[in-house]
C-alpha cells in the first residue's frame, strides 16, 4: 500500500517547469509525501498542523483540495495504526470517509485504502456493527465495479465478524459458498480455507471433542491453505497464520509436541514477513507466551509479556513490577490479553492479589473500548469478554475470602458481579438523561435505521440489497456525526455504589436478595439478608443446565405438567435445592436477580418440598414462602424511583383481532374488569394501533397491552402485535414514557436472544429502554381465559392499595384457591407465567396526610368559630 501511495502522491505533486508557487493541493500532496519518505511520530505531527491549517482557511474548499485531505487522512491512519495508534487511525480513517462520502468525490481507490482498514480495526476493537457495516458498503462497491479482489477481501472480513460475534455457521456458509462459486486465485482460496478452518474450530463448544470427521475437515482446511499458499513468496503472513491455527488447535488437544512443532513452522514464516508492524510482533509474542503458559513455563511467558509491554506501552521501564503503570494503557486488545494471560500466571504462582490487580488494568481498558461504541450488539458481544474476567475474579475472592475470612472479599465480588448486569441497559438510560438534544435525534435516527435494515433483512431471499445499502449508508453517517459529538465530551460511567445503601434498602423493605452470576464453569449465588452477604456456587459443566432445561421444558407446553406430575414436582424440588434458595422466612420479600439461562425460570413455581399429591393447589411452592420480585441488578433495585402516589389511570390497548385467526376471546372480559378498577382510556380492535399507543403513553401511570407478542427467532427479532402493526422490540427503544407499571398481557413478552451479560432481546427489554421500571410480562405462551381471571385479580389487588408485589402474589394465590378453576387448570403452566421486575414498596397513601390536614384545617375554624363568639 504505501508503495502505491507513494508513487500516486509523486505523480500528483509533480510541478510545471516555471511555475511559480505551490497551490494548497500541492502542499497538502507535499506534506504528505514528507511523511511516506520518513515516517515518524514527528512526521505525523506536521501532518496534523497542515490539515489543521487548511481547514482555518475560511475560503471555499475545491474537490480537489478536499480530496487531497482524504488522501492526508487516509495516510496519516495508516502511519498511526504503525505506531500503535489504534484509535487515532480509526478517527483518521473515519475523518476520509465522511469528507469523501459529504462531498460525493471520486478518482481514489477509497475502498483499497480507507474502508478496508477501517473495517479490519473495527474488528480489532471489538466495534463489529461498524465493522459490518462498513465491510458490506466496500462489499457493495466491489460487487458494482465487479472488482473480484475486493469482493474476495469483503468475505474473508466478513467472515471474521461472524465468526468474532458467535454467528460461526454464517461464516461456515458464507466462505463454503464462495470456495465452490467463485473464480478464485490459489493465494484467494488458500486465505478462505485459512478462515473456514478457524470456524470449523468454533463451531463446536467442547474443542476437546471433536467427532473424527470434523478433525480431518479441520485439517484439510490448514493444510489445504499451506498447500495453495507456500509456493508464494507474498503470502508468509498468511502462512504463519495457517500454522499458529494448527498450533493452537493442538495446544486444545493437548497435543504439546505437535503445538510446538506447528508454532516453529510459524515462527519462521512470520519473521521471514517484511515490514511487521509492532502490533502484530505483539500478538505474535502473546501466542508464544499462552503456548508456554500452557506448559507452565510461567518465567518464559511472563518475559514474553514483558517484551509485549515494551512493544506496546511507550516509556515503560522493565521494572520489578511487571505490571505497567494505570495511566499509560490504552484502548488495545493485545494488551488485554497480556495483562489476562499475566494475570493467570499470578494465579498459578499463588499471587491471586497479584492476579487481581493485573485484571484491574484489563478493566481498565474494557472501559476504554466501551466509550469507543455506539451500536448496542457491540456493547453487549463486548460484555462477554468482561464476563469471563469476571467469573476468574470471583473465584479469587471466594479463595481469598475462605482463607482469611474477611467479607470484604465477597462484597468486592458482588460488586464486579453488579457491573456485568445490563451494562447496555444503565448506560442507555443514564445517557437519555445526560445527552443533548441534538445527541437524542442522533440515537433516535440511529435506532430508525437499524429497524429499516433489520426489516428488510427479513425477508430473506427477497430482500433488496440496495435498499440496506443505502440504510447503512445512513447509519454510518449518523454514526460517524455523533461519534464525532462525543468525542468533544469525555464521559466515564462509574457503576459502583456502597453497598451498605444496599443492605439499608433492603432492611427497610424487609427483604432478602439472591443474585445469580452464570459463568462458564461455575455459577455463584450471592445472598444478601440482614446486613450480610454470602457467596455459595455450584459445577454448571456436568448435570446443572441439563437440570434447568428439563424444568423449564415443563412450560414449553400447557400439557407437559398434567402429563407427568410426579417428574414435575421432582425436577421443581430438586432444581429449588441446587439454587440454594433462602429458607429463613423471616422476611416474605425475596428479591431474585437471575441470569444466563435463569432469565427464563419462574421461580415461584419452584418445588420446596416433593410430594405425591395430584392437586396443584396443595403442592409446596416457593410462591408460599416468599412474594417475589425479580430485577435486572441490584443497581437498578436500590436507585428506583418511588411508586407515584397520584391517582392511577390507565392506557389500554385491546386489538383483540375480532373474527381473524389471531382472536383474543376473553380480551374483552380483561378489559371490562380493569375498567371496573380504574379510570382512563382503552383502545380496542382497530382503534388499538401504535400510534395511539405512542401519542397517549406518556399520559397515564399504568400501560396494559392485551395482544400478541413473540420471542422471535435466529432471524426474526421479538415483537408485539397492535392492531395495524408489528413492532420490533427495538423498535419501542426511541418511545420515552415515565410509567408507574407497564403490564405486558401477552404471550412470550419476556422472552427473546439471551445474553448472559444483558438478558433476554424481549419485548420487555423494549420498555424497559422506553423508560418502564415496572413491568409485568410474561415468560412463554399464555392461556386467554386464565390470564383474564389473573388480570382481574392483579388490578382488584392494586385497586385495594396492595403494591405490584403484593398484587402480583396474592392474584396468584387467589387462582389457586379459587375454586371455580379447574385442577389441571392451575397447573404452574397458568398461573406462574407472568414476573415482576421493579420496585417491591407500595405506593404512600395521600390518605394520612389528608385527614391532618383536615383536622388541623377544623381546629382552626373551631378556634375561629370560638373566637368570634367570645368578641
Amino acid at each position: 500500500m504505501v508503495k502505491k501511495l507513494f508513487f500516486l502522491l509523486l505523480f500528483t505533486t509533480l510541478t510545471v517547469f516555471g511555475q511559480n508557487s505551490l497551490t494548497l493541493e500541492d502542499k497538502i500532496y507535499n506534506a504528505v509525501d514528507a511523511v511516506v519518505a520518513n515516517p515518524s511520530l514527528e512526521s505525523l505531527q506536521k501532518l496534523d498542523a497542515t490539515e489543521k491549517k487548511f481547514w482555518k482557511n475560511p475560503i471555499p474548499k475545491t474537490k480537489n483540495e478536499l480530496l487531497a485531505i482524504v488522501v492526508l487522512n487516509c495516510n496519516k491512519a495508516y502511519y498511526e495504526n504503525q505506531f500503535g495508534k489504534t484509535n487515532q487511525a480509526v478517527s483518521s480513517y473515519e475523518k476520509a470517509w465522511q469528507i469523501y462520502q459529504k462531498n460525493k468525490l471520486s478518482n481514489y481507490d477509497i475502498t483499497e485504502y480507507c474502508l478496508k482498514p477501517l473495517g479490519n480495526l473495527y474488528t480489532i476493537m471489538g466495534d463489529y456493527d461498524n465493522a459490518e457495516n462498513t465491510i458490506k458498503q466496500y462489499y457493495f462497491i466491489a460487487n458494482a465495479e465487479k472488482n473480484q479482489a475486493q469482493k474476495i477481501a469483503a468475505i474473508l472480513n466478513l467472515s471474521n465478524v461472524y465468526q468474532n460475534t458467535g454467528r460461526v455457521n454464517e461464516a461456515i456458509d458464507l466462505l463454503e459458498k464462495t470456495i465452490k462459486t467463485e473464480k478464485l486465485s490459489a493465494v484467494q482460496k488458500g486465505n478462505l480455507f485459512n478462515n473456514l478452518g478457524n470456524n470449523y474450530v468454533l463451531s463446536y463448544r467442547q474443542p476437546t471433542f471433536f467427532p473424527s470427521n470434523m478433525i480431518k475437515k479441520l485439517e484439510s482446511s490448514y493444510l489445504s491453505a499451506i498447500q495453495l499458499l507456500k509456493s508464494d513468496k507474498t503470502q508468509t503472513e498468511t502462512l504463519a497464520n495457517c500454522y499458529r491455527n494448527l498450533s493452537s488447535l493442538n495446544l486444545q488437544w493437548q497435543k504439546m509436541e505437535l503445538a510446538n512443532s506447528y508454532f516453529e513452522k510459524a515462527k519462521n514464516y512470520f519473521f521471514a514477513t517484511p515490514n511487521i508492524s509492532p502490533r502484530k510482533l505483539a500478538k505474535f509474542n502473546y501466542e508464544e507466551a499462552n503456548l508456554l503458559f500452557q506448559q507452565q513455563k510461567y518465567a518464559e511467558s511472563s518475559n514474553l509479556i514483558k517484551a509485549i509491554f515494551r512493544i506496546l506501552i511507550p516509556n515503560y521501564s522493565n521494572q520489578k513490577n511487571i505490571l505497567p503503570n494505570p495511566n499509560s494503557l490504552y484502548a488495545e486488545t493485545v494488551l488485554l490479553d497480556a495483562l489476562d494471560l499475566q494475570a493467570e500466571i499470578f494465579v498459578e504462582q499463588n499471587q491471586p492479589k497479584k492476579g487481581l490487580e493485573a485484571y484491574a488494568l484489563s478493566f481498565q481498558i474494557e472501559e476504554l473500548f466501551a466509550n469507543l461504541l455506539v451500536y448496542e450488539n457491540s456493547k453487549i458481544i463486548n460484555q462477554i469478554r468482561i464476563r469471563n474476567r469476571t467469573e476468574k475474579c470471583i473465584a479469587i475472592y471466594d479463595f481469598l475470602f475462605k482463607k482469611e475470612n474477611e467479607i470484604g472479599y465477597i462484597e468486592s465480588a458482588f460488586q464486579l458481579s453488579e457491573r456485568t448486569k445490563s451494562g447496555v441497559l444503565k448506560s442507555y438510560l443514564s445517557n437519555k438523561k445526560t445527552a443533548s438534544r441534538e445527541e437524542k435525534l442522533h440515537l433516535e435516527q440511529l435506532q430508525n435505521w437499524n429497524n429499516e435494515i433489520l426489516k428488510e433483512q427479513q425477508k430473506g431471499d427477497l430482500a433488496n440489497v440496495s435498499k440496506i445499502n443505502e440504510a447503512i449508508k445512513k447509519q454510518n453517517e449518523l454514526m460517524l456525526s455523533l461519534k464525532s459529538k462525543r468525542a468533544k465530551e469525555s464521559k466515564t460511567s462509574k457503576t459502583d455504589w456502597n453497598i451498605q445503601d444496599l443492605y439499608s434498602k433492603l432492611e427497610k423493605d424487609k427483604a432478602i436478595m439472591v443474585e445469580y452470576f452464570s459463568g462458564f464453569e461455575r455459577m455463584y449465588i450471592f445472598t444478601l439478608a440482614n446486613q450480610r452477604i454470602k457467596l455459595e456456587n455450584f459445577n454448571v459443566t456436568d448435570t446443572a443446565i441439563p437440570k434447568i432445561i428439563s424444568f423449564l421444558d415443563y412450560f414449553s407446553d400447557a400439557n407437559k405438567i398434567t402429563d407427568n406430575i410426579s417428574g414435575y414436582n421432582h425436577y421443581g424440588n430438586s432444581l429449588y435445592k441446587m439454587l440454594k434458595l433462602p429458607t429463613n422466612i423471616t422476611y416474605k420479600n425475596l428479591i431474585i436477580v437471575p441470569d444466563g439461562i435463569l432469565n427464563f425460570l419462574p421461580f415461584e413455581a419452584l418445588i420446596t418440598k416433593e410430594s405425591t399429591t395430584t392437586n396443584f393447589a396443595q403442592m409446596h411452592y416457593l410462591l408460599n414462602d416468599f412474594k417475589i420480585a425479580y430485577n435486572n441488578s441490584a443497581g437498578f433495585y436500590l436507585n428506583g424511583k418511588p411508586i407515584s402516589n397520584d391517582k392511577k389511570s390507565v392506557l389500554g390497548i385491546f386489538p383483540v383481532f375480532e373474527k381473524t385467526n389471531y382472536e383474543l376471546t376473553f380480551s374483552k372480559t380483561e378489559m371490562q374488569s380493569i375498567k371496573s378498577n380504574f379510570d382512563g382510556e382503552f383502545f380496542e380492535n382497530s382503534n388499538a394501533t401504535f400510534d395511539n399507543f405512542r401519542k397517549n403513553a406518556t399520559n397515564y401511570s399504568i400501560l396494559h397491552l392485551s395482544t400478541h407478542a413473540t420471542s422471535g427467532d435466529t432471524e426474526t427479532p421479538a415483537n408485539i402485535k397492535f392492531y395495524d402493526r408489528e413492532i420490533l422490540y427495538s423498535e419501542l427503544y426511541n418511545l420515552n414514557i415515565n410509567p408507574d407499571l407497564v403490564v405486558l398481557s401477552a404471550c412470550e413478552t419476556g422472552i427473546g436472544k439471551l445474553y448472559k451479560s444483558e438478558g433476554a432481546m424481549s419485548v420487555a427489554r423494549g420498555f424497559q429502554f422506553a423508560g418502564a421500571q415496572n413491568l409485568l410480562f410474561s415468560l412463554w405462551k399464555v392461556n386467554d381465559y386464565t390470564t383474564s381471571v389473573f388480570m382481574a385479580d392483579f388490578y382488584k389487588n392494586i385497586k385495594n392499595g396492595s403494591s405490584y408485589l403484593d398484587a402480583n402474589h396474592q392474584a396468584k394465590l387467589d387462582f389457586l384457591n379459587d375454586k371455580s378453576i379447574s385442577n389441571a387448570k392451575k397447573s404452574p403452566y397458568y398461573w406462574s407465567a407472568f414476573v415482576y421486575y421493579g420496585g417491591i414498596e407500595a405506593a404512600e397513601k395521600p390518605t394520612h396526610y389528608y385527614f391532618y390536614i383536615l383536622g388541623l384545617l377544623i381546629l382552626i375554624g373551631l378556634f375561629l368559630v370560638f373566637k368570634h363568639f367570645r368578641k
